[in-house]
Order: C-alpha cells, then structure tokens, then sequence
C-alpha cells in the first residue's frame, strides 16, 4: 500500500512539474531588463525639397544659403522653383 501511495505522490509531482513549465514563458523570451530596451528613436520633421517637392527628413536634407531644403545636391545647385 506504501509503494502505491508513493508512486501516486510521484505521478502527482511530475504532472505539477511539466504542467508548470508549459504555462511559464521560456527564459529567453522573457521581457529584455529595462536597461537593455531599445529606445524609440524621436521622429524627425519632414521637410519638403524647394525643388521638386518630395518629402525627406531632416537630417537628410541638404541646405541653400538662404536655408531652403533641398534632397539632393543636383537640386540644390539648380535652386527652387
């Protein structure tokens, strides 16, 4: 009757054990420590090129004397329109 009794502990034991591992998210697809996220980056103002119009951030941009954007330097030496 003893060994029964300890074979169902035993059974019982190992059930609890892998029915616990499946609802627990793996180690390494747990949430990344708050010191290693990655932080968004800022978003940019877009500017539209004095040239033909097309839009581009801007740290892209290339500027006149007088400060026009422009998105190319073909466009910035032929000037606005």
């Amino acid at each position: 009757m003893a060994k029964i009794l300890v074979l169902v502990v035993v059974v019982l034991l190992v059930a609890w054990l892998l029915i616990g591992r499946r609802r627990s998210p793996p180690d390494d697809a747990a949430a990344p420590p708050r010191s290693g996220r990655a932080k968004k980056p800022d978003p940019q103002a877009l500017l539209a090129c004095a040239h033909c119009g097309v839009q581009l951030p801007r740290a892209e941009a290339l500027f006149d004397a007088a400060g026009r954007p422009f998105c190319s330097d073909a466009h910035r030496l032929a000037g606005p329109r």
